[in-house]
């Protein structure tokens, strides 16, 4: 089991979502970094879909009575394991009512506490993501506070594996590739040249549900609205006052705003790991490119033992 001393600004039990209910309108919710889920699973010999908890931007502390192996993936929260460094893309051995303690973010938004055997909590429509909008899955529907005990599953696990450092195919980048949304037609060259040639700046205003972006204003067609339509993890909306909100992971699953671009599969992780002020900017590909990228992606996780 897992006693939570101190839960951190905002832990979640998440996986890797619930995919295919976007017509009931339930959003996949899940990781915010799939890629760091998944090698921090691999670490420690976990299905890559198992169950972990995500912090943001500050970490919690952690009590295990009866021990555990445990890695960290994402980004660096300067992490101890009884006062020791505890490295991030290692697995770690935890004694018998060790402490470990999860500091600030160095680096990126979000890190993920593994465990072998995964996080164990009552599947809601097949995943134990929390979607923490609507109250559903994870653990009570909620991020964790003091005095959670949460208990440590038995899932089928292979050998862990000690990897030491990640390809930097896996790393977060701050420029996204996009290819182009379903209204991409609707922009001028002009609203085209800004989007793609311009910096942006992540707002306060950024969450599980999406970041709002703020920069030179693109011109949004038929006045920043359309029928409402489905619409797709990653989207890029434009709303009348021009300013760019990126779809994430507890999106909702229909809107009104025409979409300018989509943000790749391959860089939805990088999507996950930006705080408020981050810089970014855009980069447009084609739907051939978006694929290659995403087939080198997955085979470099496929790649760590």
């Amino acid at each position: 089991m897992i006693l939570v001393e101190a839960p951190g600004l905002f832990t979640t039990v998440q996986d890797l979502g619930r995919l295919g209910f976007g017509a009931m309108g339930v959003s996949p919710s899940g990781t915010a970094d799939a890629v760091a889920l998944r090698v921090g699973n691999r670490l420690v010999g976990n299905p890559e879909g198992a169950a972990a908890l995500e912090m943001t931007l500050a970490g919690g502390t952690f009590v295990f009575p009866k021990g555990a192996l445990a890695a960290l993936a994402g980004s660096d929260f300067g992490a101890t394991m009884d006062e020791a460094e505890a490295s991030t893309w290692r697995p770690f051995r935890i004694p018998p009512d060790g402490r470990l303690r999860v500091g600030h973010t160095r680096s990126g938004a979000r890190c993920y506490l593994c465990v072998r055997g995964g996080i164990e909590v009552k599947p809601f429509l097949g995943s134990a993501s929390t979607h923490v909008l609507s109250g559903l899955g994870g653990f009570e529907g909620r991020s964790l506070k003091k005095g959670d005990i949460l208990s440590i599953g038995s899932s089928k696990m292979t050998e862990p594996r000690p990897q030491g450092a990640v390809s930097d195919v896996l790393l977060p980048r701050k420029t996204l590739r996009v290819t182009d949304a379903p209204q991409a037609d609707w922009f001028s060259e002009a609203a085209q040249s800004i989007f793609c040639n311009s910096g942006y700046r992540v707002t306060e205003e950024a969450n599980r549900m999406g970041l709002r972006l703020e920069g030179p204003v693109i011109p949004a067609p038929a006045g920043g609205q359309m029928i409402t339509e489905g619409v797709p993890l990653g989207a890029v909306q434009i709303p009348a006052g021009g300013q760019p909100i990126i779809l994430f992971v507890e999106q909702q699953t229909t809107g009104g705003y025409p979409k300018i671009a989509n943000v790749i599969s391959a860089d939805m992780s990088s999507v996950g790991q930006l705080r408020p002020r981050d810089e970014i900017r855009f980069e447009r590909v084609d739907q051939a490119t978006a694929r290659a990228l995403l087939r080198e992606q997955e085979e470099a996780i496929r790649a760590i033992h």
